[in-house]
């Protein structure tokens, strides 16, 4: 769990990754074996993204827990999608490395978004990007920043924020995460 304005109310985390899931050697693989009580979304197409398969998977491991949703890449995406149709259910989104789905470098096995991945979220995001990541482009990182009114912060030239940017247990993401966590006001 995560440290919140209450102490009284501890923060619940699902993680959601990317294609794949995220490697043994991913941040969001050593901050989730540093703490047992994180969840990680468990949809049965890791490896051929379907969106409501995702969907449903990102829906059964929040539960009823109201946590902050800790997202890479495709993941970010998805938990995008779901909290603006589920904003109550969910404390805050921490989204890394966005990929714009339009831009030349989204896989091809990556699923297709439409409109309903646009407008504005109600519950406080963060967006930490690249400047050299391959996925989305910084004008394109402000844009979903913009559309969804979520802070950004730019950590510089990471690559995609990956096992490949060489991060490890990226402190510094950690300490984003948990300076997001402490500002939010959890409820029920």
């Amino acid at each position: 769990m995560l440290p919140t304005a209450s102490s009284e109310a501890p923060m619940h985390v699902v993680v959601v990754p990317g294609i794949n899931g995220s490697d043994a050697d991913h941040w969001q693989s050593h901050w989730e074996r540093s703490s047992t009580d994180w969840k990680r979304i468990a949809p049965a197409s890791w490896d051929q993204p379907e969106v409501d398969d995702w969907v449903a998977a990102l829906d059964a491991a929040v539960g009823d827990t109201k946590p902050v949703l800790v997202t890479h890449s495709l993941g970010c995406l998805v938990a995008a999608q779901w909290s603006l149709a589920n904003a109550g259910r969910v404390a805050g989104l921490f989204l890394v490395a966005v990929p714009d789905p339009f831009g030349p470098n989204y896989p091809e096995s990556g699923p297709r978004f439409g409109d309903d991945l646009y407008g504005r979220i109600p519950i406080p995001t963060v967006l930490a990007t690249s400047r050299n990541d391959p996925y989305c482009t910084p004008e394109r990182s402000r844009e979903f920043a913009d559309t969804w009114g979520a802070s950004q912060i730019d950590i510089g030239p990471r690559g995609h924020i990956n096992s490949a940017s060489g991060l490890a247990d990226w402190q510094e993401g950690r300490n984003l995460l948990t300076a997001f966590a402490a500002g939010l006001s959890v409820q029920g």
